[in-house]
């Protein structure tokens, strides 16, 4: 059967269990103590995973990612999984914690030696492009008609793009020799600006709590580069970054115990694999206990351990981790839209939501990447490839969760980051290899 026809079952399906999710919740809620809470649990568990790997499995062979069909699918069970819309604090704790993983994962895919070679043009483009992505966008989005809170936060959590979606794109290419440092920049970008983006994301958050004005971009700038708020965002850097290097010598260590076991013969222990879940969680706890960022800390814990590029005893773990990211962590994390978004929500906020990804992708990426690439070695070809390499996905969802448990009353900013999402999914994947040839980047485009 044709995979577009599958899709289009699929979605019938997942309306069809959105029709009879009243009736089933309501039986479940007559359940006695905590029967009611595990039944809710499971059930919406359960519809992550079939509809989540349904999704995978259809998109492939097709113009569709994966990643846009779970979050559509997400939308379409908004009554099914609306449990989950009255437990922010399970929501917001759920894709915290895979977020770190992916992030330490990104870490995990960029060769720290490589990375040396373009860590000036990686921190330039990960923080000033962020900041320049975040001053054009905000004065942009008030104009097409948001109020300043939600423009600030919404400017702020589109900011960070996703490795987790970028990486799939990448691999479909084989760059030149002279481009090849593309993709570890593209990728170290994705991962770096994602922990900007949570420490600028949440610096505005709390602004806005503190009840200081965010409706212009004067009044904004003066509370973002007050003394006190900078020295809040230097603390959560720098102790970040304290929190990576501490996991780091974690990894070390994991590291000697199985490059002595691979000596002895024992290899890929099973219960091993708890090791790489743990790190990126313990590192994440601990710069929130320091007062540090967790999705830096995970980062850089993956990006200083960088065992896979050198030792095959990691090789099988790393392929493990992969293959639970990309069946467990992205459609739970991309369906999480889901409780949050209805069909009618995101239907009213259609040419919003158009005109929203329309500024970020044509105007908001092209100047960051123009200006904060400027004082580098970066030829203008390989500015404009990143010109159009600009996923949204992950951390954006995640950030938007944590957000919307914040300020619920804001209830523009969940639908267009959902559509935000949605566009530059659907879009710059698709464009990217036919750009990348015509810029005259890559010898081939991998099948």
């Amino acid at each position: 059967m044709n995979n577009y026809l599958k899709i289009a079952i699929l979605f019938v399906a997942a309306a069809a269990v959105n029709a009879a999710a009243p009736f089933v919740l309501t039986h479940i809620g007559q359940f006695e103590g905590t029967e009611t809470t595990i039944a809710l649990a499971l059930w919406c568990l359960g519809l992550f995973l079939v509809f989540g790997w349904s999704c995978s499995k259809f998109a492939q062979d097709t113009l569709f990612p994966s990643f846009t069909l779970q979050l559509l699918i997400g939308i379409v069970l908004h009554d099914a999984l609306s449990p989950l819309a009255t437990q922010l604090p399970l929501a917001v704790v759920v894709c915290t914690a895979l977020a770190a993983i992916i992030l330490k994962s990104g870490g995990d895919e960029i060769d720290r030696r490589d990375f040396m070679k373009i860590a000036f043009p990686t921190i330039m483009i990960a923080v000033v492009g962020y900041l320049i992505t975040f001053f054009v966008m905000f004065p942009l989005l008030m104009m097409i008609g948001l109020d300043g809170r939600t423009a600030a936060l919404l400017a702020a959590i589109i900011g960070s793009t996703d490795p987790a979606a970028l990486i799939p794109t990448l691999k479909q290419l084989v760059f030149k020799e002279e481009y090849k440092r593309l993709s570890g920049l593209s990728v170290a970008e994705s991962a770096l600006n994602d922990a900007v983006g949570a420490i600028f994301t949440a610096a505005i958050a709390s602004m806005i709590l503190e009840g200081i004005n965010v409706d212009s971009l004067s009044s904004l700038s003066a509370g973002l580069f007050s003394q006190e708020n900078m020295l809040h965002l230097g603390q959560q850097m720098l102790f970040g970054i304290v929190a990576g290097m501490i996991g780091w010598a974690a990894m070390i260590q994991y590291e000697k115990y199985k490059q002595k076991n691979y000596a002895a013969g024992i290899n890929e222990a099973p219960y091993d694999f708890a090791i790489v879940l743990a790190i990126p969680l313990v590192t994440f706890v601990l710069a929130q206990t320091i007062h540090g960022n967790g999705f830096l800390a995970a980062f850089i814990a993956g990006l200083l351990a960088n065992f896979n590029h050198s030792a095959e005893y990691f090789h099988g773990q790393l392929h493990n981790l992969e293959t639970q990211i990309e069946s467990l962590a992205k459609p739970i994390i991309f369906m999480m839209v889901g409780p949050f978004v209805s069909l009618t929500d995101l239907a009213d906020t259609a040419l919003l939501g158009l005109g929203v990804s329309i500024i970020f992708i044509f105007i908001a990426r092209p100047a960051a990447v123009l200006i904060s690439l400027f004082p580098t070695n970066i030829s203008l070809k390989e500015k404009l490839f990143l010109c159009a390499v600009r996923e949204t996905g992950v951390i954006p969802v995640v950030l938007a969760v944590i957000t919307v448990a914040q300020f619920p009353d804001l209830k523009l900013m969940m639908p267009l980051t959902a559509w935000t999402v949605i566009w530059t999914l659907s879009f710059l994947p698709a464009v990217t290899p036919w750009w990348s040839d015509r810029l005259g980047l890559i010898e081939k485009t991998a099948n």
